[in-house]
């Protein structure tokens, strides 16, 4: 006997056997044919893909809330609790058989595997764990073993970062679904999301993102187990544990197998195994997961599907007809029945007067789906209500209830949860517009319905990639995995545009990636090389441009903080050399340049630094360089470039006094002040050259905290916040207790007191208060801490008898106590110096 005459055929085996696709093509062998499904995403996905291959016209989708019904449809693609029962075909199928073993739907694929039968074929796919149920129920059936097309093996436990690229997580709940989602975004770019809870649209949309490797990864409930096919290699369980609806139990091992066999598709090897806190499995569950070996079902659920509806008390009974058969259990905890018990019995809502078939159609309204699990009561108003205007007079739920019922659901507003309870609330009422003579405008209703669910899943969806996903990472992860050339665009403003996506910016020579502090730095490396495949011809290029500005007018800048900035980016910082003068170059450019390119742009720095120097401080450098025949000219010169270029009188006079006129005008005029207080080079306290100067002594000595140098322009300071005398003397000041004056201008200072001075006697004018540009009081305090004495408080005459302190010796105590104000040197001064 050939296949096509044969009646009744199971097809058994494990996942991955190809066992859908076989009843798909066997069914087109026929005029017509039905198929049930576990899930209306897997009807779904048939549908579609029959559509293709055979049109549109002849092929219908049933499920509880859609219908695609064409006038000639000769092909019904079905749940199995939608199935049509009152059309005869050539070919009818049930898909996952093994479901009649499920406590909550099994008496729904119990009554399709002893009751519908195709006219000339009908085909039970599912576990090899069926085989003796149906061959007990069934025994003319005819065997169909298939082997899996690859080899499924255990991976043991794994950390979510160690898990391999087209990991599917497995979860329970939709707060653990969210909250892996989450955590997989952090650590590996993002994870596309399945649950049996999502419209078509949106699990469409969600797979499309898995499936294309814009992300790796994918969190799903155990909707996938049912038959849906995706390129997964490999199942990781976060949980072994789910709540079933009345209470949290473990997976039973075929439950875990049907999930594990998603791993795998086709000839490609998968592998299974667990993350996080998921508790281990013993070897033997993982030899018989591995083999395939499963304990046969031994009960499957069954309940009358005769019902009696002359009156309540006949379909309460034929309701609790016991089954005939010790493998058929009776589970009367459904929900159906317990809304019917709740409405009839055990508060009496509705009325019992039951004519016009009115018992049949309060059964059927309390098959409505509880598509929201929120609130049994909620659930029981909305069934007691469509009863009461199915059995009213108009016999229809009429538009202006219908419209109150969607009243605030046209809204994509709002997080996730919004937007999925809002679904949850559409799919009532679609399955009530597709329900038949049920609404008024029906047609309409369908449409508005399906508009509404198709915005909400296409907002769902946007939510969950943005809330779940990184593209960026997943975009640049893909190519990078594909070893694809990335589109990189640099916008004026510097940004990354790759594949249209924001990457970051490119700050100087530096690209700087917008991803988020938390991920993993294995994986940052990762999207490093990736877009830098995309911004290194960029960065070469900028490298040229700066090596090819003359030196003279480069666009570098040395900033405060110690950094070399080229179009206010910096590219390079100086760090401490050998001494403050000569500072050593560190790049800070991106990794991705090579050796050579990083040496060229290093000398071409450096040749720039040392430009600045010569420019500025040409001055103090040549002291250090100087050949003078005098050593004790040569010593001051060298003291002084240790001293920045400004020093103490006071700190040199052991080498002045060796120093004849002659030597004293052959410093001069190589730019050296020999003043009444310091001994300085007048150019290097110019602006720019003190600049300079504080910057490299900053680095040489790791100041963090950088002290803070005079505003240019001002000659006199009171309370000033930097106390570093060094420092102040670098940047041309003097310090007198809270007081601190331009070395400079001490020199002005002085030539106008002696000019004005008369028998060691001289008046404050209003010349020398503009000077310092300082008021009358903090002037007369700057005077007493530079050792003059006020001597007529009422005509502010100040004393200083300069000869008698250049001929009396002081002590060395004395010496010691004035060692850090400049009036000690007059101990030595002649007026003619």
């Amino acid at each position: 006997m050939s296949l096509l005459e044969k009646k009744i055929i199971a097809v058994l085996g494990p996942t991955n056997t190809g066992k859908t696709h076989f009843a798909i093509e066997r069914m087109l062998q026929f005029g017509s044919g039905i198929i049930g499904f576990p899930l209306r995403l897997l009807a779904r996905e048939v549908y579609e893909k029959c559509i293709q291959k055979i049109g549109v016209e002849k092929v219908a989708l049933i499920t509880g809330e859609e219908k695609i019904i064409p006038p000639y449809a000769d092909y019904f693609l079905c749940t199995v609790e939608s199935m049509p029962l009152d059309i005869n075909a050539e070919f009818i199928a049930i898909d996952e058989i093994q479901m009649c073993a499920d406590p909550e739907r099994g008496h729904i694929f119990t009554d399709r595997l002893l009751n519908m039968r195709g006219d000339k074929l009908t085909m039970f796919l599912g576990s090899n764990i069926m085989q003796n149920i149906i061959e007990k129920f069934i025994p003319e059936v005819e065997f169909i073993f298939k082997e899996r097309f690859s080899k499924l093996s255990y991976a043991g436990h794994k950390k979510i970062s160690r898990l391999p690229g087209r990991t599917a997580i497995i979860a329970f709940s939709v707060d653990e679904v969210y909250a892996l989602a989450e955590f997989v975004r952090r650590q590996r770019g993002g994870a596309a999301i399945v649950m049996g809870s999502l419209s078509p649209k949106t699990r469409n949309a969600q797979v499309q993102l898995y499936q294309s490797g814009d992300v790796d990864f994918l969190v799903a409930t155990d909707a996938i187990g049912m038959g849906i096919n995706m390129d997964i290699d490999n199942i990781s369980f976060n949980s072994l544990n789910k709540f079933d609806g009345r209470r949290n139990r473990h997976l039973r091992l075929t439950e875990i197998g049907q999930i594990a066999g998603r791993a795998g598709r086709y000839m490609n090897d998968g592998t299974f195994g667990i993350t996080g806190k998921c508790n281990e499995l013993s070897p033997e569950q993982i030899e018989k997961l591995e083999n395939h070996k499963f304990d046969s079902v031994i009960n499957i659920y069954w309940r009358n599907s005769n019902l009696n509806f002359s009156n309540i008390e006949s379909l309460l009974n034929s309701l609790d007809q016991k089954p005939n058969d010790y493998s058929l259990l009776r589970n009367k905890d459904l929900l159906d029945e317990n809304v019917l018990r709740t409405l009839i019995v055990k508060n009496n809502y509705i009325k019992t007067d039951y004519k016009n078939n009115n018992l049949s159609i309060l059964w059927e309204c309390c098959q409505i789906p509880d598509f929201t699990k929120s609130s049994y009561n909620e659930h029981i108003d909305i069934v007691k209500k469509v009863f009461e205007f199915l059995v009213s007079d108009k016999g229809k739920i009429p538009n202006e209830w219908m419209r109150a019922q969607l009243n605030g659901l046209d809204n994509d507003s709002g997080n996730i949860d919004a937007i999925a309870n809002r679904i949850s609330h559409v799919r009532t009422w679609a399955y009530v517009s597709y329900k038949k003579n049920w609404v008024e405008n029906s047609d309409y209703w369908i449409a508005k319905t399906k508009d509404i669910e198709d915005k909400l899943s296409a907002k769902l969806h946007e939510e969950l990639s943005k809330s779940f996903i990184d593209r960026r990472i997943s975009i640049l992860s893909k190519h990078l995995k594909q070893d694809a050339k990335l589109e990189t665009k640099i916008s004026e403003k510097d940004e990354v545009i790759i594949d249209k996506q924001f990457i970051g910016t490119i700050k100087g020579l530096r690209l700087n990636l917008d991803f988020s502090s938390t991920a993993l730095q294995s994986d940052i490396k990762s999207m490093k090389k990736a877009a830098r495949q995309g911004v290194a011809e960029e960065l070469k290029k900028r490298i040229n441009n700066i090596i090819k500005e003359d030196i003279d007018t480069a666009a570098l800048q040395l900033k405060q903080d110690f950094k070399i900035f080229w179009k206010e980016n910096p590219i390079a910082t100086i760090v401490p050399g050998k001494d403050y003068l000569n500072p050593r170059i560190k790049l800070l450019i991106d990794d991705s340049l090579d050796v050579d390119e990083q040496s060229e742009l290093k000398n071409y720095l450096e040749k720039w630094i040392d430009k600045e120097k010569n420019l500025h401080l040409n001055d103090l450098i040549k002291t250090s360089k100087i050949n003078l025949e005098n050593s004790y000219a040569r010593a001051l010169c060298f003291r002084l470039f240790e001293n920045h270029g400004v020093l103490k009188r006071l700190d040199a006079e052991d080498l002045l006094k060796n120093l004849d006129k002659e030597q004293r005008a052959n410093i001069k005029k190589i730019g050296i002040k020999i003043g009444r207080y310091h001994i300085y080079q007048p150019l290097m306290i110019k602006p720019k050259a003190v600049n300079l100067k504080i910057i490299f002594w900053n680095c040489f000595n790791n100041k963090t905290q950088r002290e803070k140098c005079p505003t240019f322009g001002l000659n006199f300071l009171k309370n000033f916040e930097t106390k570093n005398k060094e420092f102040l003397l670098i940047c041309g000041f003097e310090s007198f207790e809270n007081y601190i004056v331009r070395v400079d201008i001490l020199e002005k200072l002085f030539i106008k007191i002696i000019s004005s001075t008369n028998n060691n006697q001289f008046s404050v004018s209003a010349e020398m208060l503009n000077l310092l540009g300082c008021g009358k009081d903090d002037f007369e305090k700057l005077l007493k801490l530079m050792n003059y004495k006020k001597i007529d408080k009422d005509k502010d005459i100040f004393s200083y008898d300069f000869k008698r302190k250049v001929k009396t010796k002081l002590k060395n105590d004395s010496i010691k106590k004035n060692i850090n104000n400049p009036f000690a040197t007059l101990k030595n001064l002649s007026l003619n110096n």
